[in-house]
């Protein structure tokens, strides 16, 4: 019996019969009177707001209910609902049910709960349907403790939970981004024979597997499906093309989509726009407009989402004036371009450097009212930061408030490391401290960035000082942020303090990247230490962890500079043999040396064929 489990697989869930203790350290029985809000006295506030009686056709409807009430606003469903409850006999549990799902479909979750607890409170019996509806609200609401507290009820009132039951479930652990859990309901739901799954059932878990990136099993359950007869739709097939082009695996997207027209299941306009974002990302615009044309000889027309794609894969490929034409092509056809497209287009000039266009487009949404966003002004700050425009993205950055936009961590960010690199260090730490004042915290990005501001503008003791701090409130600090530091102490001499904080890497359980190790090396290199240098690119091979062509040619320098040459010829050697050439840093060089016969002419063979 399924009411008898717990915690029986990996997946982390457990079932009860009454009230169940959930994974937010709360608990809940639907018969519990400590959590009741009575409705009546909310329902008393709203009357005395107004002193004429309740509406006659909201009478009419408690009296001879449609099958589907509609309600418009949660005041007119909360007024039937207490009218209800005064009738006598009460209506059955199917009027109330009605009810409870036209509010769930308005997405009053929590009067949902509220108005239930008050059903429970005058003994009005659940039936499936009713706990059906809790669940979903307690899934939309991020409460999968109490929607698993809720399967249990089932079971304790002697009903049977049903296939749309095991859906919402499943929905909500996807919502929460807990697919494993998902897939372990799946097989539970399987396994046990409670119900058959259907196609939402497959639909769902298929695109909680692809929100994570897991195209692979998205089509494992795709095969699942047909073997147990339950035939796939347009919806679970253009899921997983969307998914196979966003990670650039358009072959296998277009497979696939070969496979559901041999299916007989025709594409939409979503299943189109998929696959044309996916081309264009590989820049195969004939293939983009070839997929176009069979789209609408197929009488499936662009909407604002496909014009959209294209226009942002155009700006991104630098062809502005073929993004704008799409734009008026859309204008043409009445499809009214929407924030997403005109960000685009912006962030294309803004790429090229042309901030007076880019200007312009915003302009033009601030003249079409509300349609700028966060995103707008970051793609305009960042423009205008990239110009050394700094005192442009400052202004922007002051109207956000007027124009009720929150600035968020991209905002900050974009803004700290224009200041830094400006030489504003100052500034920047201030609109450091004002960021978390406002209540937006920063991330790690926002740490590095500071980080090697403070570096780059010989503040090195801060920087330790603020490298500490995030140490000690156990930040999650990842490699980037003490190659940064490590890389500021090689630059302001402190060899020792670098070499401890990078010996010191794996007491931290972090594993040096090739930018970590290639820091050091260049460090050692103008430190003299050649014989440690060549160590730690030994040990990079070892680890895994193969040296780049900037590696080699920090490395080579090195030995030159300190008249190791047999060492560099032998590093010229592996890096050409490993596919990477000399920079013209390290030809010159090489040059200045051979003029100085400090080096054997038998390297220049070599560097013709880097």
């Amino acid at each position: 019996m399924l009411k008898m489990m717990r915690k029986t697989s990996s997946s982390g869930y457990s079932y009860c019969s009454s009230s169940s203790s959930s994974r937010r350290g709360m608990s809940y029985c639907l018969h519990s009177t400590t959590l009741v809000v009575p409705v009546h006295n909310y329902m008393a506030s709203l009357h005395s707001q107004s002193s004429k009686p309740i509406k006659s056709q909201l009478g009419k409807l408690v009296r001879d209910p449609p099958s589907k009430p509609k309600f418009t606003t949660l005041e007119d469903a909360l007024k039937v609902f207490d009218e209800m409850l005064h009738r006598r006999p009460l209506p059955s549990v199917v009027r109330f049910n009605q009810i409870l799902g036209q509010l769930a479909k308005l997405k009053q979750y929590s009067a949902v709960i509220t108005l239930n607890k008050q059903m429970v409170l005058i003994g009005i019996a659940h039936s499936a349907c009713t706990l059906n509806i809790i669940i979903n609200c307690y899934c939309r609401l991020n409460q999968m403790g109490f929607s698993l507290s809720v399967l249990g009820h089932f079971f304790k009132l002697g009903l049977k939970p049903d296939t749309r039951t095991f859906n919402t479930l499943i929905n909500g652990f996807v919502l929460e981004n807990r697919v494993a859990e998902a897939t372990g309901l799946f097989s539970k739901m399987v396994e046990e024979g409670h119900c058959l799954p259907n196609v939402i059932t497959f639909s769902t878990l298929i695109k909680g597997l692809c929100m994570k990136g897991n195209n692979s099993a998205a089509i494992q359950f795709l095969r699942k499906m047909e073997k147990r007869g339950c035939e796939a739709d347009v919806v679970v097939y253009s899921t997983i093309i969307d998914s196979l082009c966003k990670d650039t695996l358009v072959v296998d997207a277009l497979n696939l989509f070969s496979e559901m027209i041999n299916r007989g299941i025709a594409p939409n306009v979503i299943t189109y726009t998929s696959l044309i974002d996916g081309v264009c990302r590989l820049g195969q615009w004939k293939e983009a407009t070839r997929i176009l044309d069979e789209m609408v000889s197929n009488n499936i027309f662009p909407n604002v989402f496909t014009f959209s794609v294209l226009v942002d894969a155009l700006c991104k490929e630098g062809m502005v004036v073929e993004a704008q034409s799409v734009v008026q092509m859309m204008i043409q056809r009445d499809i009214e371009p929407g924030t997403i497209t005109y960000n685009s287009l912006m962030d294309g000039y803004c790429l090229r450097g042309e901030m007076d266009e880019a200007r312009k487009v915003f302009d033009l949404m601030v003249r079409k009212g509300s349609m700028v966003d966060s995103r707008s002004c970051n793609v305009l700050i960042n423009g205008y930061c990239k110009q050394k425009k700094i005192g442009e993205a400052e202004k922007i950055f002051q109207e956000m408030p007027r124009r009720e936009l929150v600035p968020d961590t991209i905002t900050y960010n974009t803004l700290v490391d224009s200041f830094c690199k400006a030489g504003r260090i100052r500034d920047a730490q201030r609109l450091f401290s004002k960021m978390q004042e406002c209540g937006q915290l920063p991330n790690i990005r926002t740490y590095t960035i500071l980080l090697h501001g403070l570096c780059s503008n010989q503040q090195l003791s801060t920087a330790i000082e603020l490298l500490r701090e995030m140490e000690a409130n156990k930040l999650e600090l990842d490699i980037v942020v003490y190659t940064v530091v490590i890389e500021g102490l090689w630059k302001a001499g402190n060899i020792e303090s670098a070499r401890e904080l990078f010996y010191g890497l794996s007491t931290k359980q972090l594993q040096p990247s090739v930018r970590t190790y290639t820091v050091m090396i260049d460090g050692l290199c103008k430190g003299g230490l050649i014989v440690e240098a060549e160590k730690l690119i030994r040990e990079m091979k070892e680890k895994g962890c193969s040296p780049d062509g900037c590696t080699y040619n920090i490395m080579i320098r090195g030995c030159i500079d300190n008249n190791e040459m047999s060492r560099a010829m032998g590093l010229i050697q592996q890096m050409v043999e490993r596919g990477f050439s000399a920079d013209a840093s390290t030809v010159e060089l090489i040059v200045d040396s051979l003029s100085q016969d400090r080096v054997d002419p038998a390297l220049l063979p070599l560097l013709k064929n880097s």
